[in-house]
């Protein structure tokens, strides 16, 4: 700690003069203060928003504010340093508490100008008077003040410090940072957004930390305080409708800030009634310094063009910080994963050359099975598709344990995977075929499954040793015909199985026959072709649509819709 306590004026009666590098010191140990407590702070924060950003903007807006302080000439007066400080943090502030927070060290700016004038060096003056200026202005520039904000923490520890302006520089910061703890431990009586969340305010958590460190810079000793992540106070709290939401939540999805010059006064209130209009949670804070008059501006809003632009016509907007609601919960959900490209994504496991260009073609990412396939394939490729909701369609190729194991790989606070029960290639073909990616991804997977369950599919399969079926036993060479995995059918030539499997799937009714061929059927169009005979005498009127796919495992796949 530097030689920072107040210094004796040289002459007369005079109170003692602040020295400047107290101003410095202050503004070090608050930023070093907010950024050990912002994740205590940050859990705190419900309302307005609940985006967990409290701490993180005042720790973001403080350091700024100290970084100019200690930058300064280290020979202005203590009215140069906080007036540095003051416009560091307007023009650094972060969210609504970093402006609020700006507020503090105008109000300090302000008193040290008007301390200047009239010949008043003392503490008192300056920071008993800089907290009185800092809570009237942060009344004003919030559009809806509410009891049990920081705005509460703020002016009873302007009050506390009113009323010690006699006492010494320590017992006056003391007297400010035990009624702002005070103040702070009675939030949740008057905030029911705080009291049902069970956490005091995240903005007056982090305004006791900035009295606190003033405590610290003068005495060197620093105030304990209790966790304030739980609700620990025996209060009455205050009473809630069974229908009342009190969650601190808004309808907007995004905040809008940037800075604002060359404007009038009368157009600031203007701009409030419009941004007010357009959103909520508005905060409108300015600086006047040497360079004229700086605001900052601040609003939750849906339509964050309209906000920008009613500030363009006021005067010459700058440093425009637009965010959203939604992405800033993902960030903050894992800080170490990027966020996805793409809303949505189909990962399905294929096999043959055509399938895969099939599906591929459908719009799908495919991971071959024909040389096998392992979990950890199916999870790069499941990532690969950079998508926030991917479905994946295994077709029989995964045992329900490797899902398993695909799924904790592949899911992530970012990712979403889903996988949709098809056993075949023509399941996947028809839940691919009422895939709609603008739909919500609910109703989009449920739609797939749902298409992918009514498709009725078999296969045919050549056997190379004697199986015995509930068709009867089949000798090496013969084809079996398969509904699911049930073996039905027993022929000695693929067109003869084939059609006669037909037959069965047919029995109970169809209006399209999908068939996928596979390497068998590449030298031998005569079954192919058979087939589409059978169809067109039998089944008159039944659409017949063939894809040669190229799988080695299956004479072909044939699915009836």
């Amino acid at each position: 700690m530097s030689d920072s306590v107040p210094t004796l004026a040289p002459r007369g009666d005079r109170p003692p003069r602040v020295n400047p590098q107290l101003l410095r010191d202050w503004a070090r140990a608050a930023a070093d203060g907010l950024i050990a407590a912002r994740a205590e702070i940050n859990e705190l924060n419900v309302f307005p928003i609940p985006d967990s950003d409290t701490g993180s903007n005042m720790a973001f807006t403080m350091t700024a504010a100290a970084d100019a302080a200690e930058s300064a000439d280290p020979e202005a007066d203590a009215a140069t340093v906080t007036r540095v400080m003051a416009d560091a943090a307007v023009a650094s502030a972060r969210g609504n508490s970093g402006i609020i927070l700006s507020q503090v060290l105008v109000g300090v700016a302000d008193a040290a100008a008007i301390a200047h004038t009239e010949r008043d060096y003392s503490f008192s003056r300056l920071f008993a008077g800089g907290l009185r200026l800092a809570s009237l202005a942060a009344v004003r520039a919030v559009s809806e003040p509410r009891e049990g904000t920081v705005l509460t923490v703020l002016r009873q520890a302007a009050e506390a410090a009113h009323d010690n302006t006699s006492a010494s520089p320590a017992d006056l910061a003391r007297a400010a940072a035990e009624a702002a703890a005070d103040a702070l431990e009675h939030t949740p009586e008057q905030l029911a957004e705080l009291a049902y969340a069970g956490v005091v305010d995240a903005g007056g958590r982090g305004m006791l930390v900035l009295l606190d460190s003033m405590v610290l810079v003068l005495t060197g000793v620093a105030n304990r305080r209790r966790n304030y992540r739980g609700l620990l106070n025996e209060g009455n709290l205050p009473a809630q409708r069974a229908d009342e939401a009190c969650d601190g939540s808004s309808d907007m999805d995004f905040e809008v800030m940037y800075l604002l010059d060359g404007t009038a006064d009368e157009l600031i209130g203007r701009l409030r009634d419009y941004l007010a209009e357009i959103g909520d949670a508005v905060v409108i804070v300015g600086d006047s310094s040497e360079s004229g008059e700086r605001f900052s501006v601040h609003v939750h809003t849906n339509e964050p063009g309209k906000a920008v632009e009613a500030g363009a016509v006021c005067g010459a907007i700058s440093d425009v910080r637009i965010s959203c609601f939604a992405l800033d919960a993902l960030r903050l959900a894992d800080p170490e994963e990027p966020l996805p490209r793409h809303k949505r994504g189909v990962v399905v496991i294929a096999k043959g050359s055509g399938a895969q260009e099939l599906f591929a073609e459908a719009g799908a990412a495919v991971v071959a099975a024909d040389d096998g396939l392992s979990v950890d394939e199916v999870a790069d490729a499941i990532r690969a598709t950079d998508a926030a909701h991917v479905v994946v369609m295994a077709n029989g190729e995964l045992a329900s344990q490797e899902l398993v194991a695909v799924a904790a790989q592949a899911r992530s606070t970012h990712r979403s995977v889903v996988f949709i029960p098809t056993l075949s290639m023509v399941q996947c073909l028809s839940a691919l075929a009422v895939h709609d990616p603008g739909e919500e991804a609910d109703v989009d997977a449920y739609a797939m499954a749902e298409a992918a369950a009514g498709t009725r599919w078999g296969s045919v399969r050549r056997v190379s040793e004697r199986v015995m079926t509930l068709a009867g036993t089949s000798e090496p060479g013969d084809m079996l015909g398969y509904i699911g995995s049930d073996a039905l059918v027993i022929g000695h030539d693929p067109l003869a199985a084939t059609t006669a499997l037909l037959d069965l799937m047919l029995a109970t009714g169809g209006e399209l026959i999908t068939v996928l061929a596979g390497s068998l059927l590449t030298d031998s169009p005569e079954v192919l072709d058979g087939l589409a005979d059978h169809v067109r005498r039998v089944y008159p009127g039944i659409e017949l649509t063939v894809y040669p796919c190229g799988q080695d495992d299956s004479v072909l796949q044939v699915g009836v819709e």
